[in-house]
């Protein structure tokens, strides 16, 4: 399980303290700690309601897994591990590959963005998997429409939710978890072509041979 006093990007990231990415993360206190708070509030909260840890861990491991970042789906499997029941992180698992797709893509309304309408995947879990999954169906069609065609936003698509019984307190809740966790990924990655860059420059000048009249 996440240790709550350890930052989640710095163990994402792997920043080690003291090192030069943790000096960069330091030097920007507040936003390190709003994306600390944001993570506790969604999946550490104090009253976490309606909406389950096991859901909110599940659909962190189905966007994660989206976004093709294998790392962090790890992470996020092994929190919902905590939180398993018959067979959730198998239905997920299945899920991930099914709705494995690239985009964005999708129809905007009729106008001059229409030139730039793309068909794609139209996701719907497996009707094999709608005992384990529970509700948790909707949500994750909800996900995978947010990551890949928001364009494609409709009342419809909330009163699919509201009929497989998520409240409207939830809805807002679960586009919270698709949007945090889009953010949490940039930066993870952002951090990561970061410390490659340090680490390749660190490599580069330790592998620069020194004159004999820089030496003197």
């Amino acid at each position: 399980m996440s240790d709550k006093s350890k930052d989640v990007i710095d163990q994402l990231v792997g920043v080690l303290p003291g090192s030069a990415l943790d000096t960069v993360r330091h030097g920007r206190p507040t936003a390190r700690d709003n994306a600390q708070k944001s993570y506790e509030a969604l999946f550490a909260p104090l009253d976490a309601g309606t909406v389950l840890l096991e859901e909110r861990f599940a659909i962190a491991y189905f966007v994660a897994a989206l976004h093709q970042d294998e790392a962090i789906a790890a992470f996020y499997r092994e929190q919902l591990g905590h939180h398993d029941r018959n067979g959730l992180i198998g239905a997920i698992s299945a899920e991930i590959r099914r709705g494995a797709t690239v985009g964005p893509y999708g129809h905007y309304p009729a106008g001059p963005l229409s030139a730039e309408d793309k068909p794609g995947l139209q996701y719907q879990p497996d009707a094999a998997n709608r005992q384990v999954l529970g509700r948790l169906g909707a949500a994750l069609a909800h996900a995978h429409f947010l990551v890949f065609r928001p364009r494609d936003a409709s009342p419809d698509k909330l009163q699919q939710l509201l009929d497989a019984g998520w409240s409207s307190t939830d809805i807002v809740t679960l586009s919270q978890l698709v949007a945090f966790l889009a953010f949490q990924i940039r930066v993870v990655i952002g951090l990561r072509a970061l410390a490659a860059a340090q680490q390749a420059t660190s490599v580069a000048h330790a592998s620069t041979p020194i004159s004999p009249v820089a030496a003197a």
